[in-house]
């Protein structure tokens, strides 16, 4: 592992750095021989025998940092500089280290000193890439990839880095070329493979994407990131049973598999055999096991406990870039009252967009934790001192439960991401609304202690500037259309039936379906409603779009159809922000109840069936009543403008009061 340094022009030049180099020596021997401690030893006596030699200390830090003692690597690179500030593998080492830990200025001033120091240094220059790409400095990250290249073409570790930027960059069929070029010069490679499929299914070629990753999990069973890639593929087909069918391959393989075990429960929400009752047992048995497994390591000091002081709230997520939890996160960045809150992001996921550094903008501190363990990010949110930590992804996207399992900070609590409950008892609220979660009708359904904001639990803000016809198309057409924008994996087989119902009752009716990729998503659709004798010209499937063209497509749309049982959240509000009605049907889940708590929120109250049979009924029944879709078309973004759902102020106030309480209850003891 160290070998490399011995390529430095580094003499010793007296003999206690001799003596140093011959300990050094013995170490690199030991280390070899996976003799880490006796070899770290070695090193140290080198370091006390030479303490003005960098290369004792660097040989250290490299050995500590092996034995995961990141504080003593540090430490030890440190020395190293204090020696010789310039000393390229001392900059390049501990910047790489910080660029793991997530302290990116930091990490970029060190490497560009050792590149500075040492041009010709590719190692440095890929990290220094990753460091810019984990800044958003997508174009300088990939110049420094390419000169790498140049200094050494035949670096599969810097084409797959450039891969990461240009895919980043939204260059994919280059990322997919990098790809293409890694593999023939290395077709065995399950990670450049992996990458390969998952640059596939953002192109679209799905059934190449597939192939792929298929071809991951049969070289290599144990490729967990396969699994979830493939049953994610799956699941945009909404085909969520083979998707769970590929979790269950994956756990029988890899048993111990709490990550599988967690994707499997994001598939089960969309279930409708699966009953809450039964959903809620798979949870608390997912949070048993991983308390079980992961220890809470942190001491939490009671002389925090000051209730009215400034508190720290950290926000952990996958998705703090063009996605519905960033949007719907970046009212509230902007409006937090900082004289009482101080505001940490730990954005855990690679991808990185222009909305990622809109929203960076507005935390007090940010942070990127996609290149730390759960131990390490719960090591830095302890280090944080956070008060109030909250989990935006539950068991979706990049899920870090494992996190708070550690419990790093006092006060934990689920919003946003996932409508269910973790299952973890170290989580002790889930954020949500009189309206999702009733009183009385869904705390046996979770672990946590669910605190209901008084108004909504979303605040939404239009992402795109468009404006919307004040006129239904009922009145052009002659016909109503339905229409549903929601994901297909959320259009169940109950929901098709339902669809088939309303549209047999109105012969000359139309249906939308938006956002269907081509293929079995499409196919499956159509098998459905054909086999209910639903004719094939009635039906308009639309790819998924550009989202200015997607909101536009609301304007052929009557009456919006949500799904169930997994309602739908974002695609809800932008229905009514362009005119459109929703009509649902909620039912016992939260997941069944996101339509019901915004047309609640919003005023539009007779938009919600009780049963399914009352959702057909009225959804005849309103396509006949044409001066209501004209008024509605004419009045709904306005209702929605000055309603709850988008009052940023009052939402972000009434946030800031359940967590004021949260904060209270931990400080005064009092049991959740």
């Amino acid at each position: 592992m160290f070998d490399w340094l011995s390529k430095q022009q580094t003499h010793a030049d007296s003999s206690a750095d001799e003596a140093a180099d011959r300990l050094i020596a013995e170490g690199n021997r030991a280390e070899e021989a996976g003799e880490l401690a006796q070899a770290c030893e070695l090193y140290r006596r080198a370091a006390a025998l030479a303490s003005r030699y960098p290369k004792a200390h660097i040989n250290l830090g490299i050995g500590l940092e092996a034995m995961g003692d990141m504080a003593g690597a540090i430490g030890s690179y440190e020395q190293a500089l204090a020696c010789d500030p310039a000393n390229p593998a001392a900059n390049y080492n501990l910047g790489k280290l910080l660029y793991a830990r997530g302290e990116l200025a930091q990490a970029e001033r060190l490497l560009q000193q050792a590149l500075r120091s040492r041009p010709d240094f590719p190692d440095a220059r890929i990290v220094y890439a990753y460091v810019l790409q984990a800044q958003g400095k997508l174009e300088p990250a990939a110049a420094e990839l390419r000169d790498a290249l140049r200094q050494r073409p035949d670096d599969l570790g810097a084409r797959t880095a450039l891969f990461h930027v240009l895919e980043a960059k939204g260059d994919l069929a280059g990322a997919a070329a990098e790809l293409e070029s890694v593999l023939k010069e290395k077709p065995d490679w399950t990670e450049a493979l992996y990458n390969y499929g998952t640059t596939l299914m953002k192109l679209e070629r799905d059934v190449e994407a597939e192939a792929a990753l298929r071809s991951v999990i049969a070289r290599d069973p144990g490729f967990l990131l396969a699994y979830r890639m493939l049953g994610n593929l799956l699941h945009r087909h909404g085909q969520v049973g083979e998707m769970l069918q590929i979790c269950r391959a994956g756990r029988a393989y890899l048993p111990e598999s709490l990550e599988l075990e967690s994707f499997e429960l994001l598939g089960l929400n969309f279930i409708e055999s699966v009953s809450e009752d039964a959903l809620a047992r798979l949870h608390r048995g997912f949070g048993e096991r991983l308390e079980r497994t992961t220890p809470q390591r942190f001491e939490l000091q009671r002389e925090r406990a000051a209730t009215e002081r400034r508190l720290r709230v950290g926000y952990v997520s996958g998705d703090f870039n063009y996605h519905p939890v960033g949007l719907f996160m970046l009212p509230l960045l902007e409006r937090h009252d900082r004289k009482r809150f101080e505001v940490y992001c730990y954005a855990t996921s690679t991808k990185v967009d222009d909305f990622t550094q809109r929203l960076s903008a507005r935390a007090d501190v940010w942070r990127d934790v996609s290149a730390l363990s759960e131990a390490q990010l719960a090591d830095a949110i302890g280090e944080h001192r956070i008060d109030l930590l909250i989990d935006l992804a539950g068991h979706s996207g990049v899920s870090r439960l494992g996190v708070f399992a550690q419990q790093p900070a006092p006060v934990q609590a689920s919003w946003l991401g996932y409508l269910n409950t973790t299952g973890l008892s170290r989580i002790q609220y889930r954020i949500t609304d009189h309206h999702c979660d009733p009183v009385g009708l869904t705390e046996g359904l979770h672990t946590e202690s669910l605190v209901r904001l008084p108004h909504s639990q979303w605040c939404y803000r239009p992402f795109v500037s468009v404006s919307h016809s004040p006129t239904p198309p009922l009145e052009r057409n002659g016909h109503v259309t339905f229409g549903s924008f929601n994901q297909i994996a959320k259009i169940s087989h109950t929901t098709r039936g339902l669809w088939a119902q309303i549209l047999k009752q109105l012969p000359d009716a139309r249906l939308v379906v938006a956002g269907v990729a081509q293929g079995r998503a499409a196919d499956g659709l159509l098998s459905d409603l054909g086999a209910a004798g639903i004719a094939r010209a009635r039906i308009t499937l639309v790819p998924f779009l550009p989202v200015q063209d997607y909101m536009r497509w609301y304007d052929a749309v009557d009456i919006a159809l949500d799904p169930t049982p997994y309602s739908g959240g974002t695609t809800t509000c932008d229905a009514l922000w362009m005119g459109v009605p929703v009509l649902t049907v909620p039912g016992p889940r939260p997941a069944s109840r996101s339509a019901a708590s915004i047309l609640t929120t919003v005023g539009v109250p007779e938009w919600i069936a009780s049963t399914p049979s009352d959702y057909v009924q009225r959804a005849v029944e309103f396509s006949r009543e044409r001066s209501l879709l004209s008024s509605l078309r004419v009045s709904l973004r306005e209702r929605t403008r000055t309603s709850p759902l988008m009052d940023e102020e009052r939402f972000t106030r009434d946030l800031e009061l359940a967590y004021r309480e949260m904060w209270r209850r931990w400080c005064e003891d009092d049991p959740v």
